[in-house]
């Protein structure tokens, strides 16, 4: 099927983002795909410095971890990005990523669809509407992607609590089955 590429971005140890991803990820290896998972934990991402130098070398001047992930999302079908939701917005570590994913724009890249999984311990339907949208406004600046879909699991707060919610869980999986 596709390579598909979930970056999980919470820093929390038993994060429940964590613990939905790896459901959404059976899904998606249940369905055929090639799955790679990367999580920020650990990971050592500088803040983007605005010099636009990867803009004619496609290569970033900071050499960090962030190098490493936009290869692999420069050469994956599918991108995942995996996020609880703080004060209405996706974490500042996606954000932090999205800006270093700034060298794949003039790039080849091979993905086409772009997909989010969000939680939250609010459960509104309003709640993730600032993190998709900020995804989407990443997206809309690659021509050939598109935001194919996003799945919020809210309602959901204390460390490890997913791990019990089969709802959430089977929904979870689902998306990740769903995946183009």
């Amino acid at each position: 099927m596709s390579k598909v590429l979930v970056i999980t971005t919470s820093l929390r140890a038993e994060s429940n983002s964590d613990i939905l991803a790896q459901r959404l990820i059976a899904g998606a290896e249940d369905a055929g795909h090639e799955v790679e998972h990367i999580s920020l934990k650990g990971k050592n991402v500088k803040f983007c410095i605005g010099c636009l130098t990867c803009q004619k070398t496609q290569q970033c001047v900071l050499k960090d971890d962030a190098v490493e992930i936009a290869e692999k999302a420069r050469n994956a079908d599918t991108l995942v990005f995996v996020t609880p939701i703080y004060y209405y917005e996706m974490s500042g570590q996606m954000k932090t990523l999205l800006d270093r994913l700034n060298p794949l724009y003039p790039s080849d890249y091979r993905f086409r669809k772009v997909y989010m999984l969000a939680t939250a311990a609010e459960d509104e339907a309003y709640v993730p509407e600032k993190a998709v949208s900020g995804l989407q406004g990443w997206v809309d600046c690659f021509g050939k992607a598109e935001l194919a879909g996003s799945l919020f699991c809210g309602g959901i707060n204390d460390m490890g609590e997913a791990a019990g919610r089969n709802e959430k869980l089977e929904e979870a999986y689902a998306f990740g089955k769903a995946l183009a």
